[in-house]
């Protein structure tokens, strides 16, 4: 079968490989849509040994090169023995967190922390984007009627958007700040509306993402090229600042960003790949019992709670989709076009195996 694998920097190929054998605990998913994730393109610019993916993982065994895409559905085509609650022909989503379920973090539920921690489509196992996988019982979600496999190639995104929004502790009624909308940022936005803030603002530069995030919902959307975002939020939010602000974009500039424009013991959650360590003020954040803190992945009930919310219409997944491309483009018209131009222009770019 196809499947495009990373090879070194920015050295990604469409590979002929053997197609994967189902196993007992197992089903085969024939992949209709995988999204290219900003992690994605971190690691075809940086190369698998930038971030030790060139040894073997100690869940799968496999380094690099390994099948590319962690944010897919498809359909069953195979159910191996032991396998219930799945059929030939559901449509189904993944998720795709490795874990080895023995740590004292798994032990706890917080399968995300685990030890030995990974991803199929970074990590070995397959990925989505190839023609199949295989994969564990445990990982694998169907998809309601009425939802497509498009969209449910968008909801390992909206999880991470979910659990930390999740994560923040939100009261009913907070204000937020979100930087960056991008999928993850705009997925941020859209799980503040579906549990109740009460006033959204993001901040971003290009214009298309802007619009979009105000046809998802945001009270007010901000350009930080003109903007003095911070001063436009204090005033927007009772003069004092956000309660939670999220920086979906990983730049000392957003974080910064995020940071001042919290009022007194607010929260800002990065959600970000960084490249290069962050400059912060620890007095500052002391003087005003401002927290910083982190999220990764999803746990839990995150990926059950997506699937629910797009059921009952209160995620709106489809706006995110901005451009579908066969497998044999998704190098050209996926990742490079990411990296350039289409910065501007693009959200999600789904590619069909």
């Amino acid at each position: 079968m196809r499947a495009l694998r990373l090879h070194g920097p920015e050295d990604l190929r469409l590979d002929d490989v053997p197609e994967p054998e189902l196993r007992p605990g197992t089903v085969k998913i024939k992949v209709e849509w995988c999204g290219i994730c900003g992690s994605d393109l971190h690691l075809y610019q940086a190369g698998p040994a930038a971030f030790g993916l060139d040894a073997p993982h100690p869940i799968t065994g496999e380094g690099a090169p390994v099948i590319m895409g962690h944010e897919f559905a498809g359909r069953i085509t195979e159910v191996g023995a032991g396998v219930t609650g799945l059929a030939v022909g559901d449509a189904v989503c993944v998720e795709p967190e490795l874990y080895d379920d023995t740590c004292a973090y798994c032990r706890r539920g917080d399968y995300n922390l685990c030890l030995q921690s990974g991803f199929v489509g970074i990590n070995g196992w397959g990925g989505g984007l190839s023609e199949y996988a295989v994969l564990p019982r445990r990982m694998v979600h169907r998809l309601p009627d009425g939802i497509g496999t498009d969209v449910g190639a968008l909801v390992e995104p909206l999880a991470v958007a979910w659990h930390a929004v999740r994560r923040a502790e939100l009261p009913p009624g907070a204000t937020a700040l979100v930087v960056g909308a991008g999928p993850i940022g705009l997925g941020v936005l859209s799980a503040l509306g579906a549990t109740g803030a009460r006033l959204v603002a993001v901040s971003e530069p290009s214009t298309a993402r802007r619009e979009l995030a105000a046809r998802l919902g945001a009270d007010t959307v901000l350009d930080p090229t003109r903007d003095d975002v911070p001063a436009r939020v204090r005033d927007l939010m009772d003069g004092l600042g956000a309660d939670v602000a999220f920086d979906a974009s990983g730049l000392q500039v957003t974080l910064d960003t995020a940071l001042g424009s919290l009022r007194k013991r607010g929260t800002a959650v990065n959600l970000a790949v960084w490249e290069q360590p962050a400059q912060i003020a620890p007095t500052q954040l002391m003087l005003t019992e401002t927290s910083l803190t982190s999220t990764i992945g999803y746990s839990g009930a995150d990926f059950p709670a997506v699937i629910a919310a797009l059921r009952r219409g209160v995620l709106d997944a489809a706006p995110f989709i901005t451009t579908r491309i066969p497998l044999e483009r998704a190098i050209q018209d996926g990742y490079e076009a990411l990296l350039g131009a289409g910065r501007e222009e693009q959200v999600k770019v789904l590619v069909h195996p």
